[in-house]
Protein backbone atom coordinates (compact mmCIF):
# COMPACT_ATOMS: atom_id res chain seq x y z
CA UNK A 1 0.00 0.00 0.00
CA UNK A 2 1.45 3.35 -1.20
CA UNK A 3 -0.75 5.83 0.45
CA UNK A 4 -4.07 5.71 -1.18
CA UNK A 5 -6.96 3.87 0.45
CA UNK A 6 -9.45 2.15 -1.14
CA UNK A 7 -12.87 4.28 -1.06
CA UNK A 8 -16.39 3.40 -0.61
CA UNK A 9 -19.63 6.36 -0.41
CA UNK A 10 -19.62 7.31 3.34
CA UNK A 11 -20.81 10.10 5.37
CA UNK A 12 -20.90 12.75 7.80
CA UNK A 13 -24.33 13.53 8.42
CA UNK A 14 -26.69 16.03 9.79
CA UNK A 15 -27.50 19.04 7.14
CA UNK A 16 -27.52 23.10 6.57
CA UNK A 17 -29.47 24.39 3.61
CA UNK A 18 -29.47 27.30 1.02
CA UNK A 19 -31.60 30.00 -0.43
CA UNK A 20 -32.61 30.54 -4.13
CA UNK A 21 -31.94 33.83 -5.26
CA UNK A 22 -34.32 36.60 -7.79
CA UNK A 23 -35.19 34.71 -11.06
CA UNK A 24 -33.51 35.88 -14.22
CA UNK A 25 -31.25 34.61 -17.00
CA UNK A 26 -28.03 34.15 -18.30
CA UNK A 27 -26.16 31.71 -19.83
CA UNK A 28 -25.00 28.92 -17.80
CA UNK A 29 -23.16 25.91 -20.40
CA UNK A 30 -25.66 22.96 -21.55
CA UNK A 31 -28.35 25.22 -22.28
CA UNK A 32 -29.50 26.17 -18.83
CA UNK A 33 -30.95 29.37 -18.40
CA UNK A 34 -29.33 30.82 -15.21
CA UNK A 35 -30.45 33.06 -12.78
CA UNK A 36 -29.45 36.89 -13.10
CA UNK A 37 -28.62 36.28 -9.06
CA UNK A 38 -26.17 33.95 -8.27
CA UNK A 39 -26.03 34.37 -4.91
CA UNK A 40 -26.67 31.41 -2.88
CA UNK A 41 -27.89 31.24 0.79
CA UNK A 42 -28.59 28.29 3.32
CA UNK A 43 -28.83 28.58 7.26
CA UNK A 44 -27.32 26.89 10.19
CA UNK A 45 -28.73 25.52 13.33
CA UNK A 46 -25.98 26.12 15.24
CA UNK A 47 -22.59 28.45 14.63
CA UNK A 48 -19.44 26.70 13.49
CA UNK A 49 -17.30 25.31 16.39
CA UNK A 50 -14.22 26.95 14.57
CA UNK A 51 -12.80 28.03 11.69
CA UNK A 52 -9.49 27.59 12.17
CA UNK A 53 -8.13 24.72 10.16
CA UNK A 54 -5.99 23.24 13.20
CA UNK A 55 -9.42 23.95 15.32
CA UNK A 56 -11.71 22.22 13.39
CA UNK A 57 -13.86 19.85 15.47
CA UNK A 58 -17.47 19.14 13.44
CA UNK A 59 -18.81 18.53 9.33
CA UNK A 60 -19.97 21.35 10.15
CA UNK A 61 -16.63 23.32 9.84
CA UNK A 62 -15.21 21.20 7.32
CA UNK A 63 -17.96 22.26 4.59
CA UNK A 64 -16.50 25.53 4.89
CA UNK A 65 -12.77 24.82 5.04
CA UNK A 66 -13.35 22.60 2.21
CA UNK A 67 -14.16 26.28 0.39
CA UNK A 68 -11.54 28.54 2.07
CA UNK A 69 -8.55 26.71 2.51
CA UNK A 70 -6.19 24.57 0.01
CA UNK A 71 -4.53 21.19 1.20
CA UNK A 72 -1.88 19.45 -0.88
CA UNK A 73 -4.67 17.12 -2.68
CA UNK A 74 -8.87 17.28 -2.20
CA UNK A 75 -11.41 14.94 -3.04
CA UNK A 76 -13.56 15.90 -6.18
CA UNK A 77 -17.20 15.24 -6.13
CA UNK A 78 -16.85 11.52 -6.81
CA UNK A 79 -14.38 11.07 -4.06
CA UNK A 80 -11.67 10.70 -6.17
CA UNK A 81 -8.57 12.14 -4.49
CA UNK A 82 -6.85 14.48 -6.65
CA UNK A 83 -3.81 17.38 -6.44
CA UNK A 84 -4.95 20.45 -5.17
CA UNK A 85 -1.71 22.37 -3.71
CA UNK A 86 0.77 19.77 -5.42
CA UNK A 87 1.28 18.64 -8.92
CA UNK A 88 0.94 14.90 -8.42
CA UNK A 89 0.94 11.93 -5.97
CA UNK A 90 4.14 11.96 -3.96
CA UNK A 91 7.35 10.14 -4.40
CA UNK A 92 7.40 7.24 -1.91
CA UNK A 93 10.75 5.53 -0.93
CA UNK A 94 10.96 1.99 -0.84
CA UNK A 95 10.72 1.33 2.36
CA UNK A 96 7.44 3.47 2.49
CA UNK A 97 8.91 5.78 5.06
CA UNK A 98 10.02 9.01 2.78
CA UNK A 99 7.13 11.05 0.78
CA UNK A 100 8.60 13.57 -1.48
CA UNK A 101 5.64 16.36 -2.09
CA UNK A 102 5.94 18.40 -5.49
CA UNK A 103 4.18 21.97 -5.02
CA UNK A 104 2.71 24.08 -7.66
CA UNK A 105 4.67 27.08 -8.33
CA UNK A 106 1.42 29.37 -8.64
CA UNK A 107 -0.63 28.98 -5.52
CA UNK A 108 -1.14 32.46 -3.64
CA UNK A 109 -3.61 33.40 -0.66
CA UNK A 110 -6.28 35.16 -1.20
CA UNK A 111 -4.39 38.29 -0.04
CA UNK A 112 -2.15 37.97 -3.20
CA UNK A 113 1.22 36.09 -0.67
CA UNK A 114 2.44 33.64 -2.76
CA UNK A 115 2.94 30.12 -1.34
CA UNK A 116 5.74 28.16 -0.84
CA UNK A 117 7.31 24.81 0.97
CA UNK A 118 8.01 26.94 3.84
CA UNK A 119 4.51 27.37 4.53
CA UNK A 120 3.48 24.24 4.20
CA UNK A 121 6.27 23.26 7.02
CA UNK A 122 5.15 26.20 9.45
CA UNK A 123 0.91 25.23 9.11
CA UNK A 124 1.41 21.78 9.55
CA UNK A 125 3.84 22.50 12.23
CA UNK A 126 0.88 25.18 13.84
CA UNK A 127 -1.43 22.30 13.86
CA UNK A 128 0.33 19.79 15.31
CA UNK A 129 1.80 22.42 18.08
CA UNK A 130 -1.95 23.17 18.81
CA UNK A 131 -2.54 19.75 19.26
CA UNK A 132 -6.52 19.31 18.66
CA UNK A 133 -8.84 17.08 17.33
CA UNK A 134 -7.51 16.53 14.02
CA UNK A 135 -3.84 17.15 14.30
CA UNK A 136 -3.21 12.86 14.72
CA UNK A 137 -4.20 13.56 11.00
CA UNK A 138 0.01 14.39 10.78
CA UNK A 139 1.24 12.28 13.32
CA UNK A 140 2.50 9.76 11.15
CA UNK A 141 5.20 12.28 10.49
CA UNK A 142 8.59 11.82 12.59
CA UNK A 143 9.06 13.79 15.10
CA UNK A 144 5.16 15.49 15.09
CA UNK A 145 4.05 13.84 18.59
CA UNK A 146 7.20 15.64 19.72
CA UNK A 147 5.52 18.58 18.47
CA UNK A 148 2.13 17.85 19.95
CA UNK A 149 3.90 17.03 23.09
CA UNK A 150 5.28 20.15 23.81
CA UNK A 151 8.55 18.84 23.77
CA UNK A 152 10.18 19.91 20.55
CA UNK A 153 9.08 23.06 18.49
CA UNK A 154 9.94 21.49 14.87
CA UNK A 155 9.37 18.55 13.49
CA UNK A 156 12.39 16.94 12.47
CA UNK A 157 10.36 14.55 9.86
CA UNK A 158 9.31 17.52 7.64
CA UNK A 159 12.10 19.62 5.84
CA UNK A 160 11.58 22.27 2.26
CA UNK A 161 14.50 21.32 0.53
CA UNK A 162 13.58 24.01 -1.90
CA UNK A 163 10.62 26.45 -2.06
CA UNK A 164 8.64 23.76 -4.29
CA UNK A 165 9.61 20.57 -2.86
CA UNK A 166 8.02 19.54 0.66
CA UNK A 167 9.35 15.98 1.91
CA UNK A 168 8.36 13.78 5.71
CA UNK A 169 9.42 11.25 6.54
CA UNK A 170 7.62 8.82 8.23
CA UNK A 171 8.07 6.80 11.62
CA UNK A 172 6.41 3.97 10.00
CA UNK A 173 4.62 2.63 6.66
CA UNK A 174 1.00 4.22 6.82
CA UNK A 175 -0.47 4.09 3.64
CA UNK A 176 -3.50 6.09 5.23
CA UNK A 177 -1.17 8.76 4.83
CA UNK A 178 -2.38 10.25 1.96
CA UNK A 179 -5.88 10.13 2.53
CA UNK A 180 -5.60 12.06 5.77
CA UNK A 181 -3.48 14.94 3.75
CA UNK A 182 -6.58 15.06 1.83
CA UNK A 183 -8.91 16.12 4.21
CA UNK A 184 -10.38 19.37 4.76
CA UNK A 185 -8.56 20.13 7.69
CA UNK A 186 -5.28 19.81 9.71
CA UNK A 187 -3.25 19.73 6.78
CA UNK A 188 -4.13 23.01 5.23
CA UNK A 189 -1.94 25.33 4.32
CA UNK A 190 -2.11 28.95 6.47
CA UNK A 191 -0.86 32.47 5.87
CA UNK A 192 1.42 32.51 8.46
CA UNK A 193 1.83 36.99 8.30
CA UNK A 194 -2.12 37.34 7.86
CA UNK A 195 -2.69 34.81 11.31
CA UNK A 196 -0.03 37.13 12.98
CA UNK A 197 -1.40 40.54 12.10
CA UNK A 198 -5.16 39.42 12.90
CA UNK A 199 -3.90 38.83 16.58
CA UNK A 200 -2.75 35.68 16.34
CA UNK A 201 -4.44 32.05 17.08
CA UNK A 202 -6.80 32.87 19.06
CA UNK A 203 -8.23 35.56 16.94
CA UNK A 204 -7.19 35.90 13.47
CA UNK A 205 -10.50 34.10 12.32
CA UNK A 206 -12.14 36.64 13.65
CA UNK A 207 -11.83 39.39 11.09
CA UNK A 208 -12.24 39.05 7.45
CA UNK A 209 -9.26 40.72 6.88
CA UNK A 210 -6.69 38.04 8.66
CA UNK A 211 -9.13 35.24 8.09
CA UNK A 212 -7.34 34.62 4.42
CA UNK A 213 -6.73 31.14 2.83
CA UNK A 214 -6.36 29.98 -0.66
CA UNK A 215 -8.94 27.91 -1.47
CA UNK A 216 -11.33 29.09 -4.50
CA UNK A 217 -13.61 31.56 -1.72
CA UNK A 218 -13.17 33.74 0.87
CA UNK A 219 -14.88 35.12 3.51
CA UNK A 220 -16.44 38.47 3.11
CA UNK A 221 -18.46 39.41 6.37
CA UNK A 222 -19.31 37.26 9.93
CA UNK A 223 -21.61 38.43 12.94
CA UNK A 224 -21.32 35.13 15.23
CA UNK A 225 -24.20 33.81 15.95
CA UNK A 226 -26.05 35.15 12.96
CA UNK A 227 -24.29 35.12 9.82
CA UNK A 228 -21.32 34.67 7.64
CA UNK A 229 -20.97 35.63 3.47
CA UNK A 230 -18.96 34.51 1.41
CA UNK A 231 -17.36 35.23 -2.13
CA UNK A 232 -15.17 33.51 -5.01
CA UNK A 233 -11.58 34.44 -4.84
CA UNK A 234 -10.63 36.90 -8.26
CA UNK A 235 -8.96 35.69 -10.50
CA UNK A 236 -8.14 31.90 -8.45
CA UNK A 237 -5.08 30.45 -8.99
CA UNK A 238 -6.80 27.35 -9.16
CA UNK A 239 -9.36 28.53 -12.01
CA UNK A 240 -12.61 28.42 -12.38
CA UNK A 241 -14.75 29.41 -9.09
CA UNK A 242 -17.92 28.42 -11.27
CA UNK A 243 -20.97 30.04 -10.96
CA UNK A 244 -22.29 31.51 -8.04
CA UNK A 245 -21.34 34.91 -7.10
CA UNK A 246 -21.70 35.11 -3.62
CA UNK A 247 -22.71 32.75 -0.37
CA UNK A 248 -24.74 33.62 2.57
CA UNK A 249 -25.15 31.47 5.80
CA UNK A 250 -27.68 32.48 7.79
CA UNK A 251 -27.26 31.33 11.53
CA UNK A 252 -29.45 30.09 13.91
CA UNK A 253 -32.56 28.50 12.73
CA UNK A 254 -33.97 25.42 14.06
CA UNK A 255 -34.49 22.62 11.85
CA UNK A 256 -38.28 23.05 11.41
CA UNK A 257 -37.70 26.64 10.08
CA UNK A 258 -35.15 25.56 7.72
CA UNK A 259 -37.74 23.26 5.96
CA UNK A 260 -39.95 25.76 5.99
CA UNK A 261 -37.78 28.46 4.30
CA UNK A 262 -37.67 25.67 1.96
CA UNK A 263 -41.50 25.30 0.98
CA UNK A 264 -41.26 29.18 0.69
CA UNK A 265 -38.74 29.29 -1.79
CA UNK A 266 -36.45 30.51 0.95
CA UNK A 267 -33.85 27.85 1.17
CA UNK A 268 -32.69 25.87 -1.90
CA UNK A 269 -31.09 22.79 -0.32
CA UNK A 270 -31.77 21.50 3.16
CA UNK A 271 -29.08 19.01 4.16
CA UNK A 272 -25.81 20.88 3.42
CA UNK A 273 -23.12 21.61 6.65
CA UNK A 274 -24.58 18.72 8.42
CA UNK A 275 -27.67 20.23 8.80
CA UNK A 276 -30.67 18.36 7.66
CA UNK A 277 -34.22 18.40 8.04
CA UNK A 278 -35.73 16.99 11.08
CA UNK A 279 -37.24 13.06 10.80
CA UNK A 280 -41.20 14.32 11.01
CA UNK A 281 -40.27 16.49 7.99
CA UNK A 282 -37.87 13.72 6.29
CA UNK A 283 -40.90 11.32 6.56
CA UNK A 284 -43.82 14.02 5.44
CA UNK A 285 -41.98 14.12 2.61
CA UNK A 286 -41.26 10.98 1.97
CA UNK A 287 -44.75 10.01 1.67
CA UNK A 288 -45.45 12.78 -0.20
CA UNK A 289 -45.37 11.95 -3.97
CA UNK A 290 -44.60 15.31 -5.06
CA UNK A 291 -42.22 16.25 -2.10
CA UNK A 292 -40.61 13.20 -2.38
CA UNK A 293 -39.61 14.13 -5.81
CA UNK A 294 -37.25 16.78 -4.03
CA UNK A 295 -36.07 14.45 -1.33
CA UNK A 296 -32.89 12.42 -1.57
CA UNK A 297 -31.45 10.15 0.93
CA UNK A 298 -27.88 9.49 0.90
CA UNK A 299 -26.26 6.24 2.68
CA UNK A 300 -24.45 7.30 5.88
CA UNK A 301 -21.31 6.32 7.53
CA UNK A 302 -22.03 7.65 10.57
CA UNK A 303 -22.60 5.83 14.02
CA UNK A 304 -24.19 7.29 17.03
CA UNK A 305 -24.06 5.88 20.88
CA UNK A 306 -23.86 6.35 24.41
CA UNK A 307 -20.54 7.41 25.75
CA UNK A 308 -19.91 6.09 29.40
CA UNK A 309 -16.82 7.97 31.53
CA UNK A 310 -14.09 5.48 32.01
CA UNK A 311 -11.97 7.50 35.02
CA UNK A 312 -15.10 9.47 36.75
CA UNK A 313 -18.81 8.46 37.91
CA UNK A 314 -20.75 5.38 38.43
CA UNK A 315 -19.84 3.84 34.75
CA UNK A 316 -15.99 3.92 35.26
CA UNK A 317 -13.70 1.12 34.99
CA UNK A 318 -10.44 2.71 36.84
CA UNK A 319 -12.24 5.67 38.81
CA UNK A 320 -9.77 8.64 39.83
CA UNK A 321 -7.23 7.68 37.07
CA UNK A 322 -6.29 10.78 34.91
CA UNK A 323 -7.45 10.55 31.42
CA UNK A 324 -4.69 9.16 29.11
CA UNK A 325 -3.98 6.39 31.58
CA UNK A 326 -4.46 3.22 31.27
CA UNK A 327 -8.35 2.44 32.19
CA UNK A 328 -7.97 -1.81 31.90
CA UNK A 329 -9.32 -3.59 35.16
CA UNK A 330 -10.17 -7.17 35.56
CA UNK A 331 -11.99 -6.14 38.33
CA UNK A 332 -14.19 -3.16 36.08
CA UNK A 333 -16.92 -1.70 38.50
CA UNK A 334 -18.73 -0.12 35.65
CA UNK A 335 -18.70 -2.59 33.80
CA UNK A 336 -22.39 -4.22 34.47
CA UNK A 337 -23.80 -0.71 34.30
CA UNK A 338 -22.68 -0.15 30.89
CA UNK A 339 -23.89 -3.37 29.87
CA UNK A 340 -26.76 -3.02 31.51
CA UNK A 341 -27.61 0.09 29.45
CA UNK A 342 -26.52 -0.90 26.05
CA UNK A 343 -28.72 -4.02 26.54
CA UNK A 344 -31.82 -2.38 27.66
CA UNK A 345 -32.37 -0.35 24.83
CA UNK A 346 -34.23 -1.57 22.22
CA UNK A 347 -32.70 0.10 18.72
CA UNK A 348 -35.34 -0.70 16.66
CA UNK A 349 -37.87 0.90 18.47
CA UNK A 350 -35.36 4.09 18.68
CA UNK A 351 -35.12 3.98 14.69
CA UNK A 352 -38.44 3.80 14.47
CA UNK A 353 -39.71 6.31 16.74
CA UNK A 354 -36.24 8.80 16.54
CA UNK A 355 -35.61 7.99 13.10
CA UNK A 356 -38.77 8.76 10.80
CA UNK A 357 -39.51 4.91 10.45
CA UNK A 358 -36.23 3.83 10.31
CA UNK A 359 -35.69 6.29 7.19
CA UNK A 360 -33.07 8.32 8.93
CA UNK A 361 -31.18 6.28 10.60
CA UNK A 362 -30.61 1.94 11.04
CA UNK A 363 -30.22 0.19 14.42
CA UNK A 364 -26.56 -0.53 14.90
CA UNK A 365 -25.81 -4.04 16.17
CA UNK A 366 -22.39 -4.86 14.51
CA UNK A 367 -20.19 -2.29 16.97
CA UNK A 368 -19.27 1.19 16.57
CA UNK A 369 -17.40 0.99 12.52
CA UNK A 370 -20.73 1.22 10.66
CA UNK A 371 -22.28 -0.74 8.40
CA UNK A 372 -20.79 -1.03 4.69
CA UNK A 373 -17.24 -0.07 5.92
CA UNK A 374 -14.34 -1.88 6.55
CA UNK A 375 -13.96 -3.35 10.37
CA UNK A 376 -17.52 -3.86 10.06
CA UNK A 377 -18.20 -6.57 12.71
CA UNK A 378 -20.95 -7.88 11.20
CA UNK A 379 -24.59 -7.77 12.08
CA UNK A 380 -25.58 -9.26 15.17
CA UNK A 381 -21.87 -9.13 16.20
CA UNK A 382 -22.41 -6.79 19.10
CA UNK A 383 -24.10 -8.84 22.06
CA UNK A 384 -25.21 -5.85 24.19
CA UNK A 385 -26.68 -4.05 21.51
CA UNK A 386 -29.32 -7.34 21.61
CA UNK A 387 -32.28 -5.67 23.53
CA UNK A 388 -33.03 -7.50 26.44
CA UNK A 389 -34.60 -5.79 29.29
CA UNK A 390 -34.90 -8.95 31.69
CA UNK A 391 -31.59 -9.55 31.74
CA UNK A 392 -30.90 -6.02 31.82
CA UNK A 393 -32.85 -5.27 35.02
CA UNK A 394 -31.28 -8.21 36.23
CA UNK A 395 -27.72 -6.88 35.48
CA UNK A 396 -28.78 -3.18 36.47
CA UNK A 397 -30.07 -4.39 40.13
CA UNK A 398 -27.27 -6.42 40.92
CA UNK A 399 -24.45 -3.31 39.88
CA UNK A 400 -26.97 -0.92 41.58
CA UNK A 401 -29.35 -2.11 43.92
CA UNK A 402 -30.36 1.11 46.10
CA UNK A 403 -30.49 3.40 42.78
CA UNK A 404 -27.29 5.24 44.32
CA UNK A 405 -25.46 5.04 41.80
CA UNK A 406 -27.24 6.74 39.40
CA UNK A 407 -29.20 9.25 41.22
CA UNK A 408 -28.90 12.52 39.34
CA UNK A 409 -27.42 10.94 36.30
CA UNK A 410 -27.26 13.36 33.53
CA UNK A 411 -27.35 12.50 29.57
CA UNK A 412 -25.37 15.30 27.92
CA UNK A 413 -26.23 15.81 24.42
CA UNK A 414 -26.19 18.20 21.40
CA UNK A 415 -29.85 19.78 20.55
CA UNK A 416 -31.65 19.88 17.29
CA UNK A 417 -34.53 17.99 16.43
CA UNK A 418 -33.72 14.77 15.39
CA UNK A 419 -31.79 14.60 18.47
CA UNK A 420 -34.15 15.47 21.01
CA UNK A 421 -36.37 12.50 19.32
CA UNK A 422 -33.68 10.14 19.91
CA UNK A 423 -32.70 11.01 23.66
CA UNK A 424 -35.94 11.66 24.86
CA UNK A 425 -36.54 7.81 23.63
CA UNK A 426 -33.63 6.82 25.01
CA UNK A 427 -34.84 8.25 28.11
CA UNK A 428 -38.28 6.62 27.94
CA UNK A 429 -36.44 3.28 27.55
CA UNK A 430 -34.24 3.68 30.48
CA UNK A 431 -37.13 4.67 32.46
CA UNK A 432 -39.18 1.44 31.69
CA UNK A 433 -36.79 -1.23 30.94
CA UNK A 434 -34.49 -0.23 34.31
CA UNK A 435 -36.40 1.97 36.47
CA UNK A 436 -33.85 5.10 35.94
CA UNK A 437 -34.91 8.60 35.88
CA UNK A 438 -31.99 9.96 33.75
CA UNK A 439 -32.45 14.34 33.74
CA UNK A 440 -31.66 15.01 29.81
CA UNK A 441 -28.94 17.67 29.60
CA UNK A 442 -29.06 19.60 25.91
CA UNK A 443 -27.14 22.45 24.48
CA UNK A 444 -26.18 23.44 21.56
CA UNK A 445 -23.06 22.19 19.80
CA UNK A 446 -20.22 24.39 20.49
CA UNK A 447 -21.17 24.61 24.23
CA UNK A 448 -20.92 20.99 24.18
CA UNK A 449 -17.75 20.99 22.42
CA UNK A 450 -16.45 23.76 24.73
CA UNK A 451 -17.34 22.05 28.46
CA UNK A 452 -15.93 18.58 26.50
CA UNK A 453 -12.70 20.59 26.42
CA UNK A 454 -12.73 21.07 30.53
CA UNK A 455 -14.58 17.85 31.69
CA UNK A 456 -16.03 14.64 30.21
CA UNK A 457 -19.27 13.95 30.60
CA UNK A 458 -19.94 10.71 32.79
CA UNK A 459 -22.84 10.17 30.08
CA UNK A 460 -23.48 11.44 26.80
CA UNK A 461 -24.06 11.32 23.09
CA UNK A 462 -20.97 10.00 20.83
CA UNK A 463 -21.01 10.28 17.03
CA UNK A 464 -18.54 9.63 14.23
CA UNK A 465 -18.97 9.83 10.65
CA UNK A 466 -15.91 8.46 9.07
CA UNK A 467 -13.16 10.40 7.55
CA UNK A 468 -12.54 7.75 4.79
CA UNK A 469 -12.95 3.97 4.78
CA UNK A 470 -10.10 2.59 7.18
CA UNK A 471 -10.30 1.42 10.62
CA UNK A 472 -7.70 3.78 11.55
CA UNK A 473 -9.50 6.33 11.30
CA UNK A 474 -11.71 5.00 13.98
CA UNK A 475 -9.52 4.14 16.35
CA UNK A 476 -6.38 6.80 15.85
CA UNK A 477 -9.07 9.87 16.41
CA UNK A 478 -11.34 8.06 18.91
CA UNK A 479 -10.56 5.22 20.85
CA UNK A 480 -6.28 4.93 21.53
CA UNK A 481 -5.08 6.49 24.35
CA UNK A 482 -3.25 9.14 22.51
CA UNK A 483 -7.30 10.29 22.69
CA UNK A 484 -8.19 10.03 25.68
CA UNK A 485 -6.64 13.22 27.47
CA UNK A 486 -9.44 16.07 28.15
CA UNK A 487 -9.99 17.73 25.19
CA UNK A 488 -9.20 14.91 22.49
CA UNK A 489 -11.58 12.42 20.65
CA UNK A 490 -12.10 10.02 23.04
CA UNK A 491 -14.78 11.89 25.16
CA UNK A 492 -14.29 8.68 27.08
CA UNK A 493 -10.82 8.62 28.56
CA UNK A 494 -10.63 4.77 27.27
CA UNK A 495 -7.41 3.30 27.20
CA UNK A 496 -6.47 -0.26 26.53
CA UNK A 497 -2.54 -0.45 25.59
CA UNK A 498 -3.26 -3.93 24.76
CA UNK A 499 -5.64 -2.40 22.28
CA UNK A 500 -2.80 0.05 21.13
CA UNK A 501 -0.88 -2.89 20.42
CA UNK A 502 -2.96 -4.17 17.96
CA UNK A 503 -4.25 -0.96 16.56
CA UNK A 504 -0.29 0.32 15.61
CA UNK A 505 0.33 -3.42 13.99
CA UNK A 506 -2.68 -3.05 12.30
CA UNK A 507 -2.17 0.70 11.20
CA UNK A 508 1.74 -0.57 9.24
CA UNK A 509 0.27 -3.33 7.28
CA UNK A 510 -1.73 -2.77 3.98
CA UNK A 511 -5.77 -2.38 4.79
CA UNK A 512 -6.54 -6.61 3.71
CA UNK A 513 -4.17 -7.41 5.97
CA UNK A 514 -5.44 -5.04 8.81
CA UNK A 515 -8.79 -5.68 8.94
CA UNK A 516 -8.69 -8.67 10.83
CA UNK A 517 -6.47 -6.99 13.64
CA UNK A 518 -8.64 -3.58 13.54
CA UNK A 519 -11.57 -6.51 13.86
CA UNK A 520 -10.03 -7.99 17.23
CA UNK A 521 -9.07 -4.87 18.91
CA UNK A 522 -12.77 -3.66 17.97
CA UNK A 523 -14.24 -6.35 19.92
CA UNK A 524 -12.15 -5.66 22.80
CA UNK A 525 -14.40 -2.18 22.53
CA UNK A 526 -17.80 -4.15 22.46
CA UNK A 527 -16.55 -6.51 25.33
CA UNK A 528 -16.16 -3.41 27.24
CA UNK A 529 -18.77 -1.63 26.11
CA UNK A 530 -16.75 1.67 25.54
CA UNK A 531 -19.95 3.07 23.29
CA UNK A 532 -23.24 2.00 23.49
CA UNK A 533 -23.95 1.78 19.60
CA UNK A 534 -27.19 2.56 18.86
CA UNK A 535 -27.77 3.66 15.38
CA UNK A 536 -25.98 4.00 11.86
CA UNK A 537 -26.94 7.04 9.82
CA UNK A 538 -27.76 8.42 7.08
CA UNK A 539 -27.91 11.96 5.37
CA UNK A 540 -31.03 13.28 4.04
CA UNK A 541 -31.23 16.07 1.39
CA UNK A 542 -34.25 18.62 0.10
CA UNK A 543 -33.19 19.99 -3.16
CA UNK A 544 -35.52 22.50 -4.86
CA UNK A 545 -35.82 21.38 -8.81
CA UNK A 546 -34.41 24.36 -10.14
CA UNK A 547 -31.02 23.82 -8.19
CA UNK A 548 -27.95 22.11 -10.04
CA UNK A 549 -24.64 20.85 -8.60
CA UNK A 550 -26.18 20.44 -4.74
CA UNK A 551 -25.57 17.03 -3.11
CA UNK A 552 -23.30 15.07 -1.26
CA UNK A 553 -21.04 12.26 -1.80
CA UNK A 554 -21.47 10.21 1.76
CA UNK A 555 -18.18 12.45 2.50
CA UNK A 556 -18.99 15.84 2.01
CA UNK A 557 -21.02 18.50 0.30
CA UNK A 558 -20.21 18.81 -3.14
CA UNK A 559 -17.79 21.77 -3.86
CA UNK A 560 -19.56 25.07 -4.08
CA UNK A 561 -17.29 25.47 -7.55
CA UNK A 562 -20.25 23.30 -9.13
CA UNK A 563 -23.71 24.68 -7.68
CA UNK A 564 -25.68 26.74 -9.86
CA UNK A 565 -29.28 28.40 -9.84
CA UNK A 566 -31.39 28.16 -12.66
CA UNK A 567 -34.13 30.79 -13.56
CA UNK A 568 -37.15 29.76 -12.08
Amino acid sequence: MTGSSKFRSLAIAMGALFVVAACGSGGGGNGETLAADQTFRFGLSNDVTSLDPAHVDSAVDITFLNEVFTGLYKFDNNLKLVPSGATALPTISADGLTWTFPLRHDVVFSNGDKVTSADWVWSWTRTLRLNDAYASNLYAIHGAQDVANGVATTVSGLSAPDAYTLVAKLDVPAGYFLTQLAMPTAAEVLDQKAIAAGGGDDHWTENVSSYIGSGPFKMTARTPKQSMDFAPVKNWWGGDTGKLTGVHVDIGLDDVSRVKKFESGGYEVVGMANNGPGPDDVLRYKNDPTKSKLLTIFPGARSTALGFNFVKGPFASKPGATPGQDTTNPNDPGLDGRRAFSMAIDRAQLADIACAHAITCTPATGGPIAKGLQGYLGDGADPYSKFDATAALALYKKWDPTGSKVKGLELRYNSNASNDKVYQNVQAQLKQNLGIDVKLAPSDFPTLQRDRQQKLPILGRESWGADYDHPQDWFDNLFTCAQAPIGRGNDQAYCNPAMDTIVTAADAKPLAQAVPDYITAQKMMVSDVVWATMFYGTQSYMIQSYVRGAGYNSLYDYNWEGIRLLSH
